[in-house]
């Protein structure tokens, strides 16, 4: 139900009062006349149920960890709201939103926190509109506080298994395999439950949603994992280089942490600081117990992946990775990829998403046949509010395709070509972590000169639109003067024309509101459905950042263990850029940059920065180009 402000206040009576009053009336009984059911029609379920005298209740189920090491094991706990109905027969799915944030950070665009504001036990202010907009329609909604935060006892671990189970622990007790308490201690079943669990959220939420599913849990349907985390490692690193340092682990254990509970769980921060090792960079077991990727493979619920494409908190390459890893499991999946950065798409294309979300719930929870699965899988934001649907993604015409760097006189950008140098040729750069992306770019003499702290490849203007889906790599071979350094690759747009901005993370939130669901008045406060509405933020910058990468020079071989450069030996360096899907226009330049160090993506600055020496024998860059080598050709490479 999406209705504007002054509508919505006084229709929402009406509405209110059809479905309190008519339940079981409006529900439809199943062939045997002894159990309710959702009504359906046009392939989605209807508000027939109550909101105002939804049953709210909050339970607590222990789990198998202690994470603060006093000797008891850790408790969940979690807030739940369903239909009345489910009292009388109607068994319900969940829509589960797990979160470190409730009493923190808080969620969503307007930042609202959980609030017990009456003080009798239950839950009055309900973040978001999954309750206001799904509890109508035949749902129960839970808000799941994670192991470590608000009403749940222990401490966050970033990542660990005492995130990751948090939310199983909930399901096992769903399903009957765990015992659950209210607040007295008395013993709480879940009778009303028809078995299928999903689960959504944004950043961290939807990283406990990953999480969730890497284990396999029975009883977790679907996932949809919004701007998520599928590797703590590739979030606070970067092939070997730190992005996040200080104890950036600790750092968030301490933001989510109740301020009443910081310095007890001191000791679990400190732990997490030494065992993360800030000082190599490298992967370990640490890591490994906080990567999902390894573990698609035990994924039983479909997953619905929305990721910004520009997000530079959640980089791109966590979805991506997480995608492919889902692809070769034969996991059910669809994907929305925006052009905005980390943004929810209740903020960046409100009403499909309200509608895509309804039908993918039905299907997934309540098995409305409503066809969403014979859909295109992919949809793509290629312009600001401009979307294109695809069967898949990368686009299944992408072909891996090798764009050759070609050295240009002493000081002069090289070039592009899908023809390779021949000849004994090398250019030489001084790294250096003083080095900004803006000034990589857009360099304030010259935006298309070589300088002492780049070089610079430059295509001839297009001929021919061309389009690249997937992710590049950057393969070069490159000899240093010193035992270590860092390796970067920059794919540039050159030429003006309307963009993503990055202010904001693309988006402007506006004054105007509009409301999704029903509301009612709890403990005094009225839990509503209105947020205020937003815009896409556009910019026409004459260069433009489409995607980058960096690789740690110690890590050449292997990202879990640092082995030390030989000076003056040709390696062959290979860097991952991030995953696009962008189309270069015709009349543009394709630019390709090569760095050593740069601030902003690296926090650990090189002790010796060193000369890099490139050796253009095979040097390239491979862009997974949609329509392959011909494309290129005739666009003119």
């Amino acid at each position: 139900m999406r209705t504007t402000r002054s509508w919505w206040r006084s229709s929402v009576v009406v509405a209110l009062t059809v479905a309190v009053g008519l339940p079981a009336a409006a529900a439809t009984a199943s062939p045997s006349g002894d159990r309710l059911r959702p009504v359906v029609r046009d392939g989605v379920t209807q508000p027939v149920f109550g909101y105002a005298d939804a049953i709210r209740e909050r339970v607590f189920v222990t789990s198998d960890v202690d994470t603060d090491g006093d000797g008891a094991r850790d408790v969940v706990a979690m807030d739940i709201m369903r239909p009345k109905a489910s009292e009388r027969g109607l068994d319900v799915p969940v829509i589960m939103d797990a979160s470190p944030y409730y009493s923190t950070v808080c969620r969503g665009n307007e930042s609202e926190c959980k609030d017990d504001v009456d003080g009798d036990g239950l839950n009055d202010k309900w973040p978001l509109f999954y309750d206001n907009y799904f509890v109508p329609r035949g749902y129960a909604v839970i808000l799941l506080d994670m192991i470590g935060t608000n009403h749940s006892t222990g401490c966050p671990v970033t990542g660990g298994r005492g995130d990751n189970i948090s939310a199983p622990t909930a399901i096992d007790w769903l399903n009957g395999r765990r015992k659950g308490t209210n607040a007295a201690g008395e013993r709480v079943v879940a009778d009303w439950h028809n078995g299928r669990t999903g689960m959504i959220g944004k950043s961290y939420d939807g990283t406990l949603a990953n999480a969730a599913a890497a284990t396999g849990v029975k009883g977790l349907s679907t996932i949809v994992p919004i701007s998520a985390i599928s590797s703590w490692y590739d979030y606070s690193r970067s092939n070997g280089l730190v992005t996040r340092g200080n104890n950036y682990s600790g750092s968030l254990s301490n933001t989510v942490t109740n301020p009443e509970r910081r310095a007890y769980c001191a000791p679990v921060r400190e732990r997490l600081g030494v065992e993360g090792d800030d000082t190599t960079g490298d992967y370990s077991d640490f890591w490994a117990e906080r990567d999902y990727v390894p573990d698609a493979k035990r994924v039983r619920a479909s997953v619905f992946v929305v990721h910004g494409i520009n997000d530079d908190n959640v980089r791109a390459d966590h979805f991506s990775k997480w995608w492919d890893a889902l692809a070769k499991n034969n996991v059910p999946r669809k994907l929305w990829m925006t052009g905005t950065g980390h943004v929810d798409p209740f903020d960046f294309r409100r009403g499909e998403w309200v509608d895509t979300l309804h039908r993918w719930f039905d299907f997934w929870l309540q098995g409305v046949k409503n066809g969403i699965m014979n859909e295109p899988r992919a949809d793509i934001e290629r312009a600001p509010d401009v979307w294109e649907t695809h069967r898949d993604w990368p686009i299944p015409t992408s072909q891996k395709t090798s764009v050759f760097l070609r050295p240009g006189a002493e000081g002069a950008a090289g070039a592009l070509s899908v023809r390779p140098e021949h000849g004994k040729v090398s250019r030489t750069f001084q790294d250096t972590a003083s080095m900004s992306q803006t000034n990589a770019i857009r360099h304030p003499s010259d935006p298309a000169a070589n300088t002492a702290n780049r070089l610079v490849f430059l295509s001839q203007p297009l001929r021919a639109p061309l389009h690249i889906s997937g992710t590049p790599v950057v393969r070069i071979k490159a000899s240093v003067n010193g035992e270590d350094t860092s390796f970067a690759g920059l794919l540039v747009d050159y030429g003006t024309r309307p963009r993503f901005s990055t202010a904001g993370d693309g988006i402007r939130t506006l004054t105007e509101e509009d409301c999704w669901g029903e509301q009612a008045d709890w403990g005094g406060y009225a839990e509503e459905a209105c947020y205020r509405e937003t815009a896409k933020n556009v910019a026409t910058d004459p260069q433009a950042l489409v995607t980058k990468g960096i690789l740690d020079g110690l890590n050449l071989d292997s990202l879990s263990k640092s082995t030390p450069l030989r000076p003056g030996k040709k390696n062959s360096v290979d860097v991952p850029l991030l995953p696009e899907d962008y189309v270069f226009d015709a009349g543009n330049q394709i630019g390709v940059v090569l760095l050593g160090s740069y601030s902003g993506y690296s926090s650990r600055a090189k002790q010796n920065q060193a000369e890099i020496t490139v050796h253009f024998d095979s040097s390239r860059i491979e862009l997974p180009v949609v329509g392959g080598r011909r494309a290129a050709e005739k666009a003119g490479l």
